[in-house]
C-alpha cells in the first residue's frame, strides 16, 4: 500500500505541509508507505495541448506525454493507493503549481469518447487539504464552498473516495508587526494557531489512516 502527499505550497514546512506530514503519518501508522512531493521544487508546466493521451492507439495508460521533472511524480500517482493533494487558496483558487499538477493528472485520464467517463485504470483515494486566510463563516459568500466542490468532483476522475480538510485563518507570517497586514487580529490568529491548529492536524492524521485502510479494499 502506497501513499503520496504533493505539496502545492512554495513553503516546505508552513501549515500546507504541516498538514500533509500528518497525512501521511496517518497512512503510515496503518501500513503504507509514504512519500511527499514539494511541487515549487520541480521545473514543469501544465497541460499544453499536445493530444497525444487523445490519439487512437496511444500507449500512455494514463500518464501524461510530457518529459520534465513532473512526469515522474506523476507515474508514482498513478500507481498509489492514497494521494494526498495540498495547497494554500490563492486569488480564490489552489496555486498555479497546483492546478498544473491536477492538469496533467486528470486530463490524461478522461474519455473523449463519452462525455463524464474516466478511463482511470485503478481507485485511488484522495484526501485534499486546503489552507486560506478566509474565515470559515465567509465561505459561502466568497463562494469557496464551490470551489471545495469543483475540486471534490473532478478528484473523482481517480475513482476513489475523496475527503476534504480545509484550515482557515491560517497564521501566515513569523512577525505580523512586520507586515502591512493592519486588517488582521494577531492575539486571535495566534490564538487559533496553539488551539485550532493542532486540533487540525489531528484530523489530517485520522483522515490519512481513513483512507488508506479504506483503500485496502
Amino acid at each position: 500500500m502506497k501513499a503520496i502527499a504533493v505539496n502545492g505550497s512554495p513553503r516546505k514546512d508552513w501549515n500546507t505541509a504541516t498538514l500533509l506530514k500528518h497525512a501521511l503519518e496517518g497512512a503510515a501508522s496503518v501500513g503504507a508507505q509514504t512519500k511527499l512531493v514539494h511541487l515549487y521544487d520541480l521545473a514543469y508546466k501544465g497541460c499544453t495541448s499536445c493530444f497525444v493521451c487523445k490519439k487512437k492507439g496511444n500507449a500512455c495508460n494514463g500518464l501524461c506525454s510530457m518529459r520534465d521533472d513532473l512526469r515522474p511524480v506523476l507515474a508514482e500517482v498513478i500507481e498509489s493507493d492514497v494521494l494526498f493533494v495540498g495547497s494554500p487558496i490563492y486569488f480564490d483558487d489552489v496555486t498555479g503549481e497546483t492546478r498544473s499538477f491536477l492538469e496533467r493528472l486528470l486530463f490524461p485520464n478522461i474519455s473523449y469518447d463519452e462525455f463524464g467517463k474516466g478511463t482511470f485504470a485503478r481507485r485511488v483515494s484522495c484526501g485534499l487539504v486546503f489552507t486560506m486566510n478566509c474565515p470559515e463563516d465567509a465561505i459561502p459568500a466568497v463562494r469557496y464552498d464551490v470551489l471545495f466542490e469543483k475540486h471534490t468532483r473532478l478528484m473523482g476522475i481517480l475513482r476513489g473516495t475523496t475527503e476534504l480538510l480545509n484550515s482557515h485563518e491560517t497564521w501566515q507570517f513569523d512577525d505580523y508587526s512586520a507586515m502591512n497586514a493592519a486588517m488582521f487580529d494577531v492575539e486571535a490568529r495566534a490564538k487559533r494557531r496553539a488551539e485550532i491548529f493542532p486540533a487540525e492536524c489531528d484530523k489530517a492524521f485520522e483522515m490519512g489512516a481513513r483512507l488508506a485502510v479504506g483503500s485496502r479494499g
